[in-house]
This record gives structure tokens, sequence and C-alpha cells, in this order.
């Protein structure tokens, strides 16, 4: 089974996106609008700037009470872990596994065509 194939399956298409400039509140507040565990950081809601998790989020509100006052430039990961669409699953459970993540951007010709969840992942094994 290939990536591609377990984003065909996913209930909901849509890839949410957040600007670096925004405030980590108004992230939290898009990721619960959304019931969404990582956000794409993008400028210009194409182009792939990070990721941000609701592990990210908890992390940095245990070291500083105002971070949700903070840009999500200030906790996103600027060094993203992405793969192709034709990659086969267990490649990707494997990355998965290795860099203890739990979403990856799908990149296809370089541009951004979604992100799978760990949960995506197992759902497609069922």
């Amino acid at each position: 089974m290939r990536v591609n194939d377990v984003l065909k399956g996913k209930q909901i298409q849509e890839i949410v996106t957040i600007s670096p400039d925004a405030t980590v509140a108004e992230l939290v507040s898009l990721m619960a609008r959304h019931n969404i565990g990582a956000v794409v950081v993008s400028a210009d809601g194409t182009a792939l700037d990070g990721i941000v998790s609701e592990r990210d989020v908890v992390r940095r509100l245990n070291e500083e009470s105002t971070v949700l006052d903070h840009t999500v430039s200030s906790i996103m990961t600027a060094e993203v872990r992405t793969c192709e669409g034709t990659e086969n699953v267990t490649d990707l459970m494997q990355l998965m596994t290795d860099q203890r993540i739990r979403h990856v951007p799908v990149l296809t010709d370089g541009a951004l065509t979604g992100v799978i969840s760990i949960g995506d992942v197992v759902k497609s094994h069922r």
C-alpha cells in the first residue's frame, strides 16, 4: 500500500495551514475547531515552512505560561520530515517510529498534497 492510497481513504482531505506570524492562541483555536493534532505552517498557504503539534504547544506551555501570546514560528518545527505520496506505507511507519512523529506532510513533486497521521496509517491496516 502507498501513502497516496491512505490519503484517498481519509474522510477529510483538507490541508489546514496557519501563518508563522499567527499567535499560538490562534493555533490552539484552529486545532480545536478542526479537531486535529498538528497544523502545517505556511506563509502563503501552500509552501511548507514548518509544522506545529499539540505536543509542541504543551511542552512550551510547561516552560512559559505566556506562550499563547507568542508567534507560531517560535514553537514550530522548521526541519520537517516529509514523505512522497508514492512511498510505501511500511517505510512511512518506520519513519514515524524512528523519529517519534505522529504527523507527516505529504509532497508530490515538491508540492504539499496532504498530511498523514499515525491514526490514518493505523486505520488503513484494519
